[in-house]
């Protein structure tokens, strides 16, 4: 049976990845309020706890096929959205992605939470309580990424057109990570 800390740390290391991409939507918002943090953690904490919801009742059948393309799934997504907003920071006076639609969080939270479905699959076969663990996963991340979002604006009103690039790379960075990562490159 999992214990409690495993789970916490299950939950704060699937919460990283929306974390940063809060951070990096905190820098693109003029002025955030607290909506925007609500509406940022329900997208992100709702798909980090549905995910691995669903790859729990995948189980095993469909294993092999999630794990295959999950890694590819999450980079395509975070390189195209990280190109995007570097691009956004050398367009001069274009209006900054401080969307906060289901357009432009749609696919944050997918990209954030294809690892979490991974997880699911994983906790098919231990002995873990799932209601209660998807529910824990999805409020720590909501957590995170509430913060993630008061975070970044804080920064950004300062250092925008940098901080923009910045988060772009980021982005980038984290999908290239996973997918290296997934193909048996880097650690």
């Amino acid at each position: 049976m999992m214990s409690m800390w495993e789970l916490l740390l299950i939950a704060v290391g699937l919460s990283m990845d929306a974390f940063a991409v809060s951070i990096c939507k905190g820098l693109a918002t003029e002025r955030a309020r607290l909506g925007h943090s609500v509406v940022t953690g329900l997208y992100f904490g709702g798909f980090q706890a549905l995910m691995p919801l669903a790859g729990y009742l995948l189980g095993s059948r469909f294993r092999d096929l999630i794990t295959r393309f999950d890694h590819w799934i999450a980079f395509i997504l975070l390189a195209l959205i990280g190109a995007n907003m570097i691009r956004e920071a050398f367009g001069g006076a274009e209006k900054l992605d401080g969307e906060f639609g289901p357009r432009a969080m749609l696919p944050l939270a997918v990209a954030t939470s294809i690892d979490a479905l991974a997880v699911g699959v994983t906790f098919a076969f231990l002995q873990v309580q799932i209601l209660p663990a998807v529910s824990f996963i999805g409020l720590t991340t909501f957590l995170f990424s509430a913060a993630g979002i008061r975070i970044g604006s804080l920064f950004g009103a300062r250092f925008r057109a940098r901080a923009e690039v910045f988060g772009g790379a980021v982005l980038i960075l984290m999908g290239t990570k996973i997918l290296l990562e997934h193909l048996g490159i880097f650690g």
